[in-house]
């Protein structure tokens, strides 16, 4: 399965794919769904393009009751960036004045291969809109997140096969109090994952983000440190879920992380796609299980040999 899909809702609301021009479809109230808006750039010269469908978009639906809007492929990969989006958004504030949650780049593998995914800076998206709650980024290819303030964001989510060192750095210097979940997704050095466990410190250190509950470090070639580092981490203490799925993960960073603080009063513990040998694998169950503890070891990764080593890869690069 791939671990890249189109996203099936957003903030707790379907996704539904505002429909192309002359399709005709019963439309759902403006706030019962996550609205999907997608041009396909491959199709004839008369396809609509994403201002078009912009626009359309805003004279059907009533954009005052709009809460969560999802933006997949407006334009042809590496020819466009999302800032023609982040702006679209900005000067959108005053008429979507109930907007909650939104998620750019929902494109799959047969659209673009995420390191193709043009992206920018998104937190003007965050400064137009003070109540939003949910941010989602797919692709790291160009993306910029400086340091932000934001009272009411609850979920920041990064895929990609390789997020930017700068990207992780400003993560960690925000100021988001009512932060909850944060996902990022560090992929590899090869296409721009050159983020360490130094840039991380911020939010292992505890406390930065008060209201944190989950966090996901996932799709790293440096898991194992990653593990090792939140043996000791304090922020564990706070959280009630831990992924560290999709990684390059091994029995030396799960042994690393058994080694260190308790894990018992986590509700899930995520760690598919993984190296780990069927022994530790029964050794973290053995640990964790008994607690409550939902342990998911699933999907082995995939590896290869060559010139007599091993080479184990995330689940998603390019």
């Amino acid at each position: 399965m791939s671990h890249v899909e189109h996203l099936r809702e957003l903030h707790g609301l379907p996704a539904f794919d505002f429909p192309a021009p002359g399709e005709r479809r019963e439309l759902p109230e403006a706030g019962a769904v996550a609205w999907r808006l997608a041009v396909d750039p491959y199709g004839s010269d008369s396809v609509e393009d994403f201002a078009g469908l912009w626009d359309r978009f805003f004279a059907t639906v009533d954009p005052a009751g709009v809460r969560a809007i999802v933006v997949g492929q407006w334009g042809e990969p590496y020819d466009n960036d999302s800032a023609v989006i982040v702006q679209r958004l900005v000067d959108a504030r005053d008429r979507l004045t109930a907007l909650q949650a939104v998620f750019i780049g929902d494109l799959v593998q047969e659209e673009a291969e995420i390191s193709w995914i043009e992206q920018s800076d998104v937190t003007p998206v965050l400064d137009a809109y003070p109540r939003l709650e949910e941010l989602g980024v797919r692709g790291g290819t160009g993306l910029r997140f400086p340091a932000v303030r934001h009272k009411h964001l609850r979920t920041l989510s990064f895929e990609a096969g390789g997020l930017p060192g700068e990207v992780v750095r400003g993560i960690a210097a925000s100021e988001l109090p009512s932060l909850e979940y944060l996902e990022m997704w560090l992929g590899v050095e090869e296409y721009g994952g050159d983020a360490g466990v130094a840039d991380l410190e911020p939010i292992l250190s505890g406390g930065h983000f008060p209201a944190l509950r989950h966090l996901g470090l996932r799709n790293s070639e440096i898991q194992d440190e990653i593990a090792a580092a939140l043996a000791a981490a304090p922020v564990v203490a706070q959280l009630k879920s831990l992924d560290l799925s999709l990684g390059v993960l091994t029995d030396e960073g799960v042994t690393a992380l058994l080694g260190g603080q308790p894990l018992s009063h986590l509700t899930w513990l995520d760690l598919r796609h993984n190296f780990v040998s069927d022994a530790v694998a029964d050794r973290v169950r053995a640990a964790l299980e008994p607690s409550g503890v939902e342990v998911d070891l699933s999907e082995p990764g995939d590896e290869d040999e060559w010139d007599g080593e091993i080479h184990r890869y995330t689940a998603v690069a390019e």
